[in-house]
Order: C-alpha cells, then sequence, then structure tokens
C-alpha cells in the first residue's frame, strides 16, 4: 500500500466539494479532491435544475439563506473568472387567487429583509431579475479545473473506506483500492453519503437519505421562446412545479419531490409526467405543443430534521463535516466553500495565504447536456413523446 502526504482532502467532487477545493486554492492551498465515481457531478451536481438563486425566498437569518446571499455577492466576479456562462433571464411568480396574494406579498417582504431585489406588481406578478440559470456540470468542472491549474489534485475513482486519527497527526484516510493518504485537515462533502463517511469517524451527526426530484425535459415549441423562470406561488405542500428555460433554450418542467430509502435509484418513475404536466401546463400552456426529449432524476442530500449541517468533528480533530446540502447546494456552494475554509483558519489546520484570482480553466471538450450526461451514467433512457 503507498501512502500521500497532502494539507487538506476534500471528499466528494460534487459543486460543493469543488467549491471547497476551489476556495482552498484561492488562498494558496493544494487541495487533494478525492471522488468516489468516474467522473465529477455525476450525482446531485450533475442533476439538479441549473437555477442559481438568489435568496429571495430564504429564510431570514438562517445559515443556508447567509450561504446563498454571500454566493450571490462572489457569483458575478467567480463565474467571469471561471469562464462559465450564465444567463440572468430573471424569475417571475404570478398570485391567482388572494390566498395566492397574500403568499407573494410575504414572499416580497422576505426578499426585502434579505436584500434582495423582487418587484411586486398590484396584479400579484412578483419578478425576481437576480433568478439565473447555468450549466452545472459546466460549473462544477470549472471550479475543479481552476484549482487543479492552482497546484490541486483530483483523484476519480477514489472512494473513502477509512477514516482515523494519525499516530502523529492530521487524519489517516484509507481508499477503497487500499491505498493509504496523510492529511492535516479532510472536509467530508460526500453528499448522499457525508452520513456514511461521518461513520467513519464513529460520529453520526446526520441522517442522510434521498428526495427524489424528476424532471422533464422539452424542445421550446415552435414560435414560442420561454425567457425566464416561472416559479409557482408557494404553499403549505411545499414549492411545486417550475417550468423554465436552460442555458441551451431547452425548457425544464419539475421537480417531484419524493421521500426515498436507496440512495442509487435514480430511476424516473412511471407516474413523474403525471405529477408534473398539468401543475407545467397551467403555468405555461405553449408547453401543450412541445416535444418531449428527456426526462431525469436527481436524489437531493437531504438531512432527517437536520439541514446545512456544517460543523467540525467531535471526535476527529482536522475533519469537518459539510452534510445535508440539499436542493440549493448549487446556489450557496461558492458561500460554503469560503465558509468552510474560515472555519479551517480558526481551527489553525492549515496555512492561508490572502486569496488571490486564479488562472482561467483549460476548455473542456463537448459533452452531452449536462442533464443527459448523468441520466446516461444512471441508466435512465430519454423518453421522446410530443405534448399534442
Amino acid at each position: 500500500m503507498s501512502s500521500v502526504e497532502t494539507e487538506v482532502a476534500v471528499i466528494g467532487g460534487g459543486v460543493v466539494g469543488c467549491a471547497v477545493a476551489h476556495a482552498l486554492a484561492r488562498r494558496g492551498v493544494e487541495p487533494l479532491l478525492l471522488e468516489a465515481e468516474p467522473a465529477l457531478a455525476l450525482g446531485a451536481s450533475g442533476t439538479n435544475s441549473g437555477i442559481l438563486h438568489t435568496g429571495f425566498d430564504s429564510a431570514p437569518g438562517e445559515l443556508e439563506t447567509s450561504l446563498i446571499l454571500r454566493s450571490a455577492q462572489l457569483r458575478d466576479e467567480l463565474l467571469e473568472e471561471l469562464g462559465v456562462a450564465v444567463w440572468r433571464c430573471g424569475a417571475r411568480l404570478q398570485a391567482n387567487s388572494g390566498e395566492e396574494l397574500l403568499a407573494v406579498r410575504r414572499l416580497a417582504e422576505n426578499a426585502r429583509a434579505n436584500s434582495v431585489e423582487a418587484h411586486l406588481d398590484p396584479d400579484g406578478t412578483l419578478t425576481v431579475p437576480g433568478e439565473s440559470v447555468t450549466d452545472p456540470v459546466a460549473f462544477v468542472h470549472a471550479l475543479a479545473g481552476a484549482a487543479q491549474a492552482a497546484g490541486a489534485v483530483v483523484r476519480l475513482d477514489a472512494r473513502v473506506s477509512g477514516l482515523e486519527q494519525a499516530n502523529r497527526s492530521g487524519l489517516a484516510l484509507e481508499l477503497a483500492s487500499g491505498e493509504r493518504l496523510r492529511a492535516r485537515a479532510a472536509i467530508n462533502c460526500a453528499g448522499l453519503f457525508a452520513d456514511e463517511v461521518a461513520r467513519l469517524a464513529c460520529e453520526d451527526p446526520v441522517s442522510i437519505y434521498p428526495r427524489k426530484g424528476e424532471f422533464l425535459v422539452f424542445s421550446a415549441p415552435e414560435r414560442e421562446s420561454l425567457e425566464q423562470i416561472l416559479l409557482p406561488v408557494p404553499s403549505a405542500l411545499g414549492k411545486g412545479v417550475l417550468v423554465f428555460p436552460t442555458i441551451d433554450r431547452l425548457i425544464l418542467a419539475g421537480p417531484t419531490a419524493r421521500e426515498r430509502e436507496d440512495k442509487r435509484d435514480w430511476s424516473v418513475e412511471a407516474d413523474a409526467a403525471e405529477l408534473i404536466l398539468a401543475r407545467a401546463l397551467r403555468m405555461y400552456p405553449p408547453l401543450e405543443h412541445a416535444e418531449q426529449v428527456g426526462a431525469y432524476a436527481g436524489l437531493r442530500p437531504a438531512g432527517r430534521n437536520a439541514n446545512y449541517v456544517i460543523e467540525g468533528s467531535r471526535t476527529l480533530p482536522g475533519l469537518i463535516h459539510v452534510a445535508a446540502i440539499r436542493s440549493t447546494g448549487l446556489s450557496a456552494s461558492l458561500g460554503i466553500g469560503e465558509h468552510v475554509v474560515e472555519m479551517l483558519a480558526e481551527q489553525a489546520a492549515v496555512e492561508l495565504d490572502r486569496t488571490r484570482p486564479l488562472p482561467a480553466p483549460a476548455p473542456r471538450p463537448a459533452t452531452p447536456r449536462w442533464w443527459e450526461r448523468a441520466a446516461r451514467h444512471h441508466g435512465t433512457p430519454a423518453p421522446r413523446q410530443t405534448m399534442r
């Protein structure tokens, strides 16, 4: 068995792990990123909506909210630096009843409390100009690529199977291959499996279960282009189904929200269209004439009675858990990276330089549409269906 030493090991190659690696690289640390899958962003990060939220509807004062708001502050500069395309299309909610109008007014007040720009018209329409869409897989690869250009190392097919205190100082990690690693600190960003990584350290800060969200993918109807994210008015049943354009001008409708147990079941279930289409058509009637070109499911790492668990290990000094980062992980990732680096500094786990810009990552070769890439990996069929 070989042994590798590094300053910081980041466990997990989704958007959160890559944002942490990028934030470390910007402070002069060369992390080792360990991803269990054969490629980055094959889990929740490659199967989400691609929407970058502003935090207009997030509960004021919560950690999740503060990290989304901080990410929004960092986003323009960093995404330009990374060369990631963003469509700032904005979002719109339309109240259709007195009860919904009250809900929309509360959202407008919430946006003001979070200092997020939002405009409420007398007819009950709320517009949020800062909401935008991107390619989440390109986002992940750009973060990782920039970190690599600054000295980070990315290892694929590198599942962590052991985690303990090293004999002298720091942490000892073992990979499923038998390889052993030493690190001064480690960040658990393992998404759906963050609780399993935590159990390697003999602790259980949170139990993670998959919340399945399914999306239907459509080509744009002839002579009809969707130029905004259409948001439903939230109710006691949840946030509901969205209809929105992608960065490559397709249209997505979804998601569902199913509480599941199997962390490896990425299937689109038989009744997904039934749960999505009627609601989507009410919001965007032209969808009736669109061709369905695909479908996919994402498994969001939801915590049982917990959300955004970001804390130091109680058993292994130098280990930080970043767990139960649910569907807003893409939107909050840059803030999470900065927050974790600050935690490492407080623990004196690593020596940090001043924040510096990183070289732009090398261009990546063309790949399938981001949602299609993940669906293929998980064996999800891409049905074709015309809404006529």
